[in-house]
């Protein structure tokens, strides 16, 4: 099948790296893997990140235009061309950005409509931010095919689906391959144990993130460890503030491209992420395919992704001291690291890597037929 990949919050190529890239980057590799071809011709674009909920009805307007043009063009070409889908693939579609154009294309066209990762939250049916939250429903209607990526979004997304379209999990997912191989590399250890984080430097929850993180390591200023963090952005400035006290113990690495990642996870011993509001975090997959135990707040679909004391410790969401003794916990025992480590490499191997997701997805593509 020829299959339009739509992705309304962050296309595959952006330049800004966030989950939402690389899982949007995954779905297409996993499309590829079953040997579809994935279009996105410019007509199904429309401007990456998330507008004010002001704009929602001159967005909506704005769609229905460009959903007409899109259709229009698909009819004017010819039978095999490379831009002529058959199925209407959406990646990401919640309030604050959703899918205005695929129900429009879809119903016009009379083909296949799939969304992965949708939410719907009936709280957000008022205010500001109804607009989005009725295209979201609006969407959930028009689907054929659902593939939910949380768990949390299980059951208010099956709520809202019509009779006869079906919903499947798809757990996140990445390609282990380049992590494992850094994992084999591993130099031992030398100094106190390394402490990573990797996270956007934004404001909101990206923040309060790194806002318990730095209590939590004010907590620990009598252990040994060395920390990283990894990031950059608007909030940097901030951040750096908070982290200052701590003075050389902690390094600011910046943006690293993603394929630097692996190698920075295989250099360090534990990985620490507050996870506020978090959705479920592909650097948790990450960390842990390279063997990092992982330290997170039990927020979202966080749960399904570290298995509380089997590859990590959940402590309460925004609890820097449940979190810094947890940490402390761990540096304390390097055997029980040892065996988090292991155990976390080998979950993510069997239950989260690419290879069981292009299975999990070839199945439910099925489904439509």
């Amino acid at each position: 099948m020829r299959v339009l990949l739509h992705t309304p919050l962050k296309p595959p190529d952006s330049p800004t790296p966030s989950g939402d890239r690389e899982m949007a980057r995954g779905l297409a590799r996993l499309l590829r893997r079953l040997g579809h071809r994935v279009v996105m011709p410019a007509l199904s674009r429309v401007p990456p990140g998330v507008p004010a909920a002001s704009s929602h009805l001159t967005l909506e307007r704005r769609a229905r235009a460009q959903a007409a043009r899109l259709v229009a063009r698909w009819r004017a070409l010819p039978a095999g061309h490379p831009e002529r889908f058959d199925l209407w693939f959406t990646y990401h579609c919640y309030y604050r950005k959703p899918d205005w154009l695929g129900p429009l294309v879809t119903r016009s066209l009379g083909i296949p409509y799939v969304i992965a990762e949708a939410s719907h939250a009936p709280r957000r049916a008022q205010g500001p931010t109804r607009l989005g939250h009725r295209a979201v429903e609006r969407a959930l209607a028009a689907a054929d095919l659902v593939l939910t990526v949380n768990p949390r979004d299980l059951a208010g997304v099956r709520a809202r689906l019509r009779r006869g379209a079906h919903q499947l999990r798809l757990p996140p997912f990445i390609d282990t391959a380049p992590f494992q191989a850094a994992a084999r590399a591993r130099a031992a250890g030398k100094g106190p144990p390394v402490l990573l984080s990797v996270g956007m430097m934004r404001t909101r929850d990206k923040l309060e993130s790194y806002r318990v993180l730095a209590k939590a390591f004010g907590l620990l200023k009598d252990k040994p460890w060395r920390a990283v963090l990894v990031g950059d952005g608007p909030a940097r400035g901030e951040i750096e503030g908070l982290i200052a006290p701590f003075g050389e113990r902690v390094h600011f690495a910046g943006a690293v491209p993603h394929a630097d990642l692996p190698a920075l996870y295989a250099a360090s011993d534990l990985y620490l992420w507050p996870a506020i509001n978090e959705a479920y975090g592909m650097a948790f997959l990450e960390a842990q395919a390279a063997g990092l135990p992982v330290i997170a707040g039990r927020t979202g679909g966080v749960p399904a992704v570290v298995a509380e004391d089997i590859t990590g410790l959940l402590t309460p969401i925004g609890d820097a001291a449940a979190f810094a003794a947890a940490v402390a916990r761990l540096l304390d025992a390097p055997a029980e690291r040892a065996r988090l480590a292991a155990a976390a490499a080998a979950r993510v191997a069997n239950h989260h890597d690419e290879r069981a997701a292009a299975r999990a997805l070839a199945t439910a593509l099925r489904s439509l037929k």
